[in-house]
């Protein structure tokens, strides 16, 4: 599985290639499943393109999304985009439109509670444990962990030379991932080093914008889709090595 994250907290300083508006998102992620992204995940932004919970963006967002492709939709929860505990579970709450899955952060203050919220809802949880936080030893001792939907494996190390090494002892600090099928992916230059060990690994793993703005030669990527293709024919080649 290769998800697509679509923007992430990228700006409108990264380029006009990032898409924030619905519209735009809904374009991208329209190109990105015909190149071969069987899931989505966004970040919904005001018009000022601030990150938000906000029912009536979140909502928007969902339905410009959903009118044009059938994977499923997942949004963050990350504390950025509301940095109250309490009034992020409120928000979660109001939501008047369901995404199918939200990524909750676990080294996050009130990981749990939102993750109790988002299960509620019947809203599946990936459950973000991020490299150089204490995320996988709460999530070790915690009770929903049997309950999520997937780990986002997320490595934090950005360093093109370390970012495997850094993988490893992730995924080692996860051990069984409470039984829980895990994503693996990096971030900026560490991004397409830690997807060709997920496809060495057998592991889903996710690849767009969100992560890195260049392609594994160096160059500017146009679009998600060009980066969904690249990361397709990365991963096959690391399976077909491994």
């Amino acid at each position: 599985m290769v998800q697509v994250c679509l923007n992430g907290t990228r700006t409108a300083a990264d380029g006009a290639v990032v898409p924030l508006s619905p519209d735009a998102l809904a374009r991208a992620a329209a190109e990105a499943v015909a190149a071969g992204a069987t899931e989505i995940h966004v970040h919904p932004r005001t018009p000022c393109g601030r990150d938000t919970l906000s029912p009536r963006v979140v909502a928007a967002t969902l339905e410009a999304i959903r009118a044009r492709v059938a994977v499923p939709v997942g949004v963050t929860t990350g504390a950025w985009a509301e940095p109250d505990p309490a009034a992020r579970v409120a928000r979660v709450r109001a939501w008047t439109v369901l995404p199918d899955h939200a990524s909750v952060n676990w080294h996050e203050p009130g990981a749990e509670e939102l993750a109790a919220a988002l299960l509620d809802l019947g809203v599946g949880v990936e459950a973000g444990i991020w490299s150089g936080t204490d995320g996988a030893a709460r999530f070790a001792v915690s009770p929903y962990a049997p309950k999520v939907l997937r780990v986002l494996a997320e490595v934090t190390d950005r360093g093109g030379d370390t970012a495997e090494e850094s993988a490893r002892a992730l995924l080692a600090g996860l051990g069984s991932a409470q039984g829980r099928p895990v994503l693996l992916h990096g971030e900026d230059g560490g991004t397409w080093p830690v997807l060709r060990l997920a496809g060495r690994l057998g592991l889903a793993t996710r690849i767009g914008l969100e992560d890195t703005l260049l392609l594994p030669d160096g160059r500017r990527a146009g679009s998600n889709a060009q980066l969904v293709a690249e990361a397709l024919y990365q991963y096959g080649c690391a399976q077909r090595s491994s």
